[in-house]
């Protein structure tokens, strides 16, 4: 078994990063660049033209192995055709930037395959005993042919996949960053649906699609990493948000523990959905005021910012597997605390100079 999945990460980080520098070529012709002169964005933390599109390698360095070595269930194409989407839509917007409404609506769309195949989340562990069981509300419609859809489930998965799908991807700011940790949190899930596979088998492809996912990442994090030779794109940000959040609720509704390893990116996404909807601003729009930024302004450099998010990742990982889950629950919220706390002295007690381009500190 373990030979098996150390083979399967081994082909996925290989075809990724064999795949990489086709796409650098690619986007250079074709022009999926990043030029903040000629494409302004308030996000931007980088000088000079950056190729786009690497969420294609990393899409088919997951993808290829599943397709070969992999029984085509149900489960399989809903999450095959809500990655296909979020791909495709990322390299749309990877020639020209799209609406952020438009992106809500795909990652919607994406999740709603997913949903479609049977996947949701049927309950969720109580930190202090038991279990809340969420499928018993269900709704049936013989007049549109829907029978037995489960709501409160489908709900709360089409919420978890949206909302994971996006504050991972604004977690990828700086050189190295995003592919670090969603390969160290994958791993991490990975880890985790390998203690049920005794009792249940199914749980074993958890486990390879989370260790695919991994090794994807890590043939991406060379080219991606200080200094970058190219840009995941919005494409691979979303794809990233979009597995994470899936495996973890395949992997037994482990979404306490997407949520510990996650807690930097959810912490910050939190503050900024916050201080967006407190100022009047439009929640979805890009600004520069995300963690890495102020990071940046505080003198880090790009590879102590990707090193940091990817330490706390592996920290918060290990909790996940040695930590019951009340401990877990006291591990989230002291690295929320702290996370929080230095946001809020960043933002309204310590000031910076007005820059547009955090790039440029």
């Amino acid at each position: 078994m373990f030979e098996y999945i150390f083979l399967i990460t081994l082909a996925s980080t290989s075809i990724t990063f064999l795949l990489t520098p086709i796409t650098i070529f690619l986007a250079n012709k074709f022009g999926l660049i990043d030029n903040p002169k000629t494409r302004p964005h308030p996000a931007h933390t980088h000088i000079g033209t950056i190729p786009r599109g690497g969420g294609l390698p990393i899409y088919i360095g997951i993808f290829i192995p599943l397709l070969i070595l992999f029984p085509k269930t149900q489960y399989f194409i809903g999450i095959f055709l809500g990655a296909t989407i979020l791909i495709i839509v990322g390299l749309w917007d990877d020639k020209k930037d799209r609406s952020p409404y438009v992106r809500f609506l795909v990652n919607c769309l994406a999740a709603i395959c997913v949903i479609a195949a049977g996947i949701n989340i049927p309950y969720i562990t109580n930190p202090l005993g038991g279990i809340l069981h969420l499928n018993n509300l269900t709704f049936t419609s013989d007049l549109i042919g829907i029978q037995n859809l489960k709501i409160l489930p489908s709900l709360l998965t089409l919420i978890w996949i949206v909302w994971t799908t996006n504050i991972v991807g604004w977690s990828g700011g700086v050189d190295g960053q995003l592919p670090g940790f969603v390969s160290i949190s994958a791993i991490i899930i990975g880890l985790l649906s390998l203690r049920f596979a005794t009792n249940d088998p199914n749980q074993l492809h958890v486990t390879y699609l989370s260790f695919l996912t991994a090794g994807a990442f890590l043939g991406f994090l060379p080219w991606n990493f200080y200094p970058q030779k190219i840009m995941p794109g919005y494409g691979g940000k979303s794809l990233a948000g979009f597995m994470l959040a899936v495996l973890s609720i395949l992997a037994f509704s482990k979404l306490g523990t997407a949520l510990l390893v996650l807690a930097v990116p959810m912490t910050d996404a939190l503050f900024m959905l916050a201080k967006r909807l407190l100022s009047g601003q439009s929640p979805v729009w890009a600004t520069s005021g995300h963690l890495h930024h102020h990071l940046l302004r505080l003198g880090w450099n790009k590879s102590k910012i990707a090193i940091f998010y990817w330490l706390i990742s592996a920290i918060a990982g290990i909790g996940a597997l040695v930590l019951n889950s009340r401990q877990k629950v006291f591990a989230g919220i002291l690295i929320i605390t702290i996370i929080a706390g230095f946001l809020l002295w960043i933002n309204y007690f310590r000031r910076f100079p007005d820059k547009k381009n955090c790039g440029r500190y």
